[in-house]
């Protein structure tokens, strides 16, 4: 039996004290929490900059070593800052440190790096080894020379040699969210499919519970399946809770792709016990050869600058769609005839706020707003012409009227001046599978004594 105590879907995104002392007191065995995500889009992966607020993230760390004092357990995250970049787990590392000396503590920490270079890729591709995620196209050198970051996306053999190592702390780069919680019970020899079954549902904490901003779970694993539950006083896990967590980013509700292999919860059954707990079985590991890691890379995409326009006039909230429409005609007409940018070079989209901003056009949703945000999202090679398209943009967000209208209409911008500049830009490039002859292969380990 092996108990895993999840303290929050990610660092940074907090959980509850008393619900972490709560898994403290249940004697767990290991604790594991997540430190990334690509949900934000690829700027992380990009920079090799954490998304996360450095004070919050310290402040969340502290709390978690401090547990892990107090239980005398391993505590583990995984794609360390943000992305899992080498400077993501640098940036954890240090962290830990400095939280280490003000504690007066003596840990061993495994710091296991993902990031892989270009030529490491480009002999993959030689090899015949890279193959494309749906809908990702066909890898090429120049994709892979693009990138400023590659990780390679561990399972979780890189884990369980650093907890065979004896470290107290493990720091890793670029993982699946499945594999930090998965990778002691496994070393134990609980139930594969559970194991990774159950680190599927624990991923985000207490998103499985009835009460998700408690954070924390625990997990027991054992020989035919894992009993999940919530540590904070008033939250419970259900059947449902539970069961519906396999829809949680993944395209099949059966079916989930690891490293290593493909876990299938076809038959699996899901029981509600005492105390607000499930009890999972009947889940399956099925193995696969060769072993295949994703990996993920980021490459520069240009600048971008912002504008927002606030439109409350009635007549024109209504006719936001043709307003805009002919705006853009307008722009890209006026750009054309008093500039020499390169129309190839350079977009302009309007996303009507408060309209269909989040779907576009499988919006099905058509109540007439009182007010309408206009955000103009300029892209173009480099922040100074992105800035000045912008800024020729400016005027007539405030001011173009709709077709008809003998008055000119005067909108408002909520801050001065309006545009912001958003700064080098990032487009994912990288969605593609390698072929490993070892698991190992992507994955470094450093052991770091404070």
């Amino acid at each position: 039996m092996t108990r895993v105590l999840v303290p929050g879907g990610v660092l940074g995104l907090g959980f509850d004290t008393r619900a972490l002392q709560h898994g403290i007191a249940a004697r767990p065995d290991i604790i594991a929490i997540d430190g990334g995500s690509t949900d934000s889009g690829p700027n992380a992966l990009g920079t090799g900059v954490s998304k996360y607020s450095r004070a919050v993230t310290r402040s969340e760390w502290a709390e978690l070593m401090a547990a892990r004092s107090r239980a005398g357990v391993p505590l583990i995250i995984g794609s360390a800052g943000t992305a899992g970049t080498d400077a993501g787990v640098d940036w954890m590392l240090d962290i830990t440190r400095e939280i280490a000396r003000e504690r007066n503590e003596h840990l061993r920490i495994a710091a296991i790096y993902s990031q892989v270079t270009p030529e490491t890729v480009l002999a993959a591709l030689d090899d015949g080894r890279i193959t494309p995620l749906d809908p990702a196209p066909s890898c090429t050198p120049e994709i892979i020379r693009s990138c400023t970051h590659i990780v390679a996306v561990q399972g979780t053999e890189p884990f369980m040699a650093a907890l065979e190592s004896g470290a107290d702390i493990i720091i890793a780069g670029r993982a699946t969210d499945t594999a930090t919680i998965a990778a002691l019970p496994l070393m134990r020899g609980n139930n594969p499919g559970a194991c990774w079954h159950g680190a599927k549902i624990g991923e985000c904490g207490a998103l499985c519970s009835t009460e998700p901003l408690s954070g924390c779970i625990l997990i027991e694993f054992d020989a035919d399946g894992f009993t999940v539950w919530p540590t904070a006083p008033t939250a419970r896990c259900t059947a449902q809770s539970v069961h519906a967590h396999m829809l949680y980013e993944n395209a099949d509700p059966h079916r989930l792709h690891e490293p290593g292999g493909t876990l299938d919860v076809t038959n699996a059954a899901y029981n509600d016990i005492a105390d607000g707990a499930v009890r999972v079985t009947n889940s399956r590991w099925i193995p696969t050869d060769p072993y295949r890691v994703k990996l993920e890379g980021a490459a520069p995409a240009g600048a971008r600058t912002l504008i927002l326009a606030l439109i409350r006039d009635r007549h024109y909230v209504r006719n936001a769609e043709t307003w805009k429409d002919h705006l853009l005609a307008h722009l890209h007409a006026t750009i054309r005839d008093r500039t020499t940018f390169d129309p190839a070079s350079y977009t302009i989209e309007i996303r009507l706020i408060g309209i269909n901003a989040t779907l576009g056009n499988l919006e099905n949703c058509h109540s007439e707003p009182t007010e309408v945000g206009a955000l103009c999202i300029v892209n173009a090679p480099t922040q100074p012409i992105a800035t000045e398209i912008a800024k020729l943009c400016n005027p007539f967000l405030l001011h173009f009227p709709l077709q008809g209208c003998t008055e000119m209409p005067s909108f408002a911008f909520p801050f001065s001046p309006a545009e912001l500049d958003c700064g080098p830009q990032y487009a994912f490039s990288l969605n593609h599978l390698m072929t490993l002859s070892d698991p190992m292969d992507t994955s470094r380990m450093v052991l770091v004594e404070t």
